[in-house]
């Protein structure tokens, strides 16, 4: 019973931290020891050590000989992602439109309608469960393992830096209408559009994070 409180609350605590440092607010080079953490958190140093092994393990701090030192992410990290991701993507998405069976198909359709609705109601939370749905099927329907099993992470990893952009409006709506023509062009069969508008969606993506990110770098 204690061990799983523990869990809990060190996974609370890696969620806080996580979040801080993305945001800012333990910036790059800050030094970060496990009691002012906990005079600041409120919690013992146990769940504390733990959260800071799993941010280590995100190469989001680093032990250095001044102590654990906030790495956090780079202008050339987040752009390294994007960049990687829109030529698999592209790649995963030509591919479904290639091999998508009918099953698979219905799927994208009922994510992509859904991903609409919860925009129309700007459901944030929800918005962000179509997203990730929305790539985990594409990424399936290639029918490639391997582009699935190397794309997953990174786009766990994008998720992390974007949690603002799916609170924005104007880009949430964006991505529906991009992530439909996707869709419609997987349904045509037609790989060359499948690849043509998931780059784009990727590159737009990317844009929006870094002018969102763009005050943390200046």
């Amino acid at each position: 019973m204690n061990n799983h409180k523990s869990i809990s609350l060190a996974d609370i605590v890696f969620e806080k931290l996580e979040n801080d440092i993305l945001s800012g607010k333990y910036p790059y080079g800050e030094i970060l020891t496990e009691g002012r953490l906990s005079e600041e958190l409120g919690v013992s140093r146990t769940p504390i050590r733990e959260a800071l092994r799993r941010l280590e393990a995100e190469h989001l701090i680093a032990e250095t000989n001044k102590g654990v030192t906030v790495l956090g992410i780079t202008k050339k990290d987040i752009s390294d992602i994007f960049d990687i991701r829109l030529r698999l993507e592209g790649m995963a998405a030509r591919l479904a439109a290639e091999n998508a069976d009918e099953a698979a198909r219905e799927n994208l359709v009922r994510i992509v309608d859904l991903q609409e609705f919860y925009t129309e109601k700007q459901d944030a939370e929800h918005i962000k469960d179509m997203d990730n749905d929305f790539h985990y099927n594409l990424y399936k329907s290639s029918n490639s393992p391997v582009l699935l099993n190397t794309l997953l992470p990174l786009h766990k990893k994008a998720q992390k830096y974007r949690k603002t952009s799916v609170s924005d409006g104007s880009r949430a709506h964006q991505s529906a209408d991009e992530h439909r023509a996707i869709l419609d062009a997987i349904l045509a069969r037609d790989g060359d559009l499948a690849e043509k508008t998931t780059v784009e969606h990727i590159l737009n993506a990317k844009e929006s994070i870094l002018n969102r990110r763009k005050q943390n770098w200046d």
